[in-house]
C-alpha cells in the first residue's frame, strides 16, 4: 500500500470514505484476479438501481422475501420486545422495514448505510408516515464496528438484515458480520435476518441477467463512481456485465468482462487489462436451512425461528444470542 501514498496524498481526497474507498480499488485492482468490493455499488445512482432490480419479474427475492414478512407479521411480533430499537444493517428503501414496523410496538429505528443522502431521504419518509417513531439514521459502513446513538442505548434492540445481504459475504466474512452485530446490539439482542435458498440453476442465471439489463448498469455503476470520485478513466462501453453460477460455491458470481486488451488509470495508478478479463465484483451465496444454521451457531446467534415461502426459494430467520 505504500507505493499508493503519494497518489492519495496528490489526490485531496475529501473525506474518509472516498479515501477508503480509493485505497480499497487500487489494492482491489492490483490483485489477480482483479476485484471490487460490492459496497461500493451504492451511491445514490446505484441504490436506486438496486431497487428497481427489486421490481424486475426474473428477481424473485425482495418479492418473496416481502410476501413472507406480510404473512407472518404477526408471529414474528409475538417473539420481539416492545419498545425495542430497530436497527437496520444497510439500509434501503423503506418497504420491507415499514412491514415490521407495522407489525411490531418498537421504540425507535436506526437505519445504517454507507450512502447517507439516500439513507437520510428515506428516512425522512418515515418520520411523516410514523410521527412516534425515534428514527436516528447513521451513515457508516456496517461491515465494520460502530457506535448505536445514545437514544436508544437503554431499549432492547433487534438487528435487521434483509434481503439475503449475508450472502454477498463469504463465508468467514458472514461470520465475522455476524459477531460483529451480536456485539454492536448487545447481550440479549434478537435479529431478523433473510436467507436465499439454493435453488433451479435457471432460476438464478436469469434473477441476475435481467432481459432489461438493469443488473448490468448497477454493476457497471462501480466503474461510473470510480470515475466520478476517484479520477479513473474506465470506458463503460469496453466492459461487459456477466452473472454465472458457481454450483461447487454454491454462489453466484458478478462480473465485468474487458471487452478488449485495454490500461486503466486511476490515482496515478495503471492497471492493465486482457481482452476477456474480468472484475469480480459481487458474490451472492445460496443456503440450505442447515448450512445457514451452522453459520449462525458459529457467530454465537441461536436460530429461534425460521419461515419461508411455500415454494421454499426463501426465508426468512429470528435468531437470538445464543446463551
Amino acid at each position: 500500500m505504500n507505493v499508493h501514498a503519494s497518489a492519495l496524498a496528490e489526490a485531496h481526497l475529501p473525506d474518509e470514505q472516498t479515501t477508503a474507498f480509493a485505497r480499497e480499488a487500487i489494492e482491489d485492482l492490483s490483485q489477480q484476479p482483479k476485484r471490487l468490493s460490492p459496497k461500493y455499488f451504492y451511491d445514490a445512482t446505484g441504490s436506486e438501481l438496486f431497487e428497481a432490480i427489486t421490481r424486475l419479474p426474473e428477481y424473485y427475492p425482495t418479492r418473496t422475501e416481502l410476501s413472507i414478512l406480510r404473512e407472518r407479521g404477526d408471529e414474528i411480533a409475538a417473539i420481539i420486545p416492545e419498545h425495542a430499537a430497530l436497527v437496520e444493517f444497510g439500509a434501503g428503501a423503506t418497504t420491507k422495514v415499514r412491514l415490521l414496523l407495522r407489525h411490531c410496538k418498537f421504540a425507535a429505528y436506526v437505519p445504517v448505510d454507507i450512502s447517507g443522502d439516500f439513507l437520510h431521504s428515506q428516512a425522512n419518509g418515515l418520520r411523516r408516515d410514523f410521527p412516534a417513531l425515534g428514527i436516528h439514521p447513521v451513515t457508516a459502513d456496517f461491515t465494520t464496528p460502530f457506535a448505536l446513538p445514545a437514544a436508544v442505548a437503554d431499549m432492547p434492540k433487534v438487528g435487521f438484515f434483509p434481503g439475503s445481504t449475508i450472502g454477498n459475504f463469504e463465508p468467514h466474512e458472514a461470520s465475522a458480520f455476524l459477531k460483529s452485530a451480536r456485539e454492536i446490539l448487545g447481550q440479549g439482542a434478537q435479529m431478523i435476518i433473510g436467507v436465499d435458498l439454493e435453488k433451479d440453476e435457471r432460476v438464478l442465471y436469469e434473477a441476475y441477467n435481467d432481459a432489461a439489463g438493469v443488473t448490468a448498469r448497477f454493476n457497471l455503476n462501480v466503474l461510473v463512481r470510480i470515475n466520478r470520485e476517484l479520477g479513473g478513466n474506465f470506458d463503460l462501453s469496453a466492459f461487459t456485465h456477466r452473472a454465472i453460477y458457481n454450483r461447487e460455491r454454491h454462489r453466484i458470481e458478478m462480473h465485468l468482462i474487458s471487452k478488449k486488451s485495454q490500461t486503466v488509470r486511476m490515482l496515478g495508478t495503471s492497471f492493465a487489462f486482457r481482452t476477456g478479463e474480468t472484475i469480480h465484483t459481487e458474490n451472492s451465496y445460496k443456503y440450505s436451512l442447515e448450512r445457514f444454521a451452522a453459520l449462525a451457531r458459529g457467530a454465537g446467534w441461536r436460530v429461534r425461528e425460521t419461515w419461508t415461502d411455500s415454494a421454499k426459494m426463501f426465508s426468512v430467520h429470528a435468531l437470538e444470542v445464543a446463551k
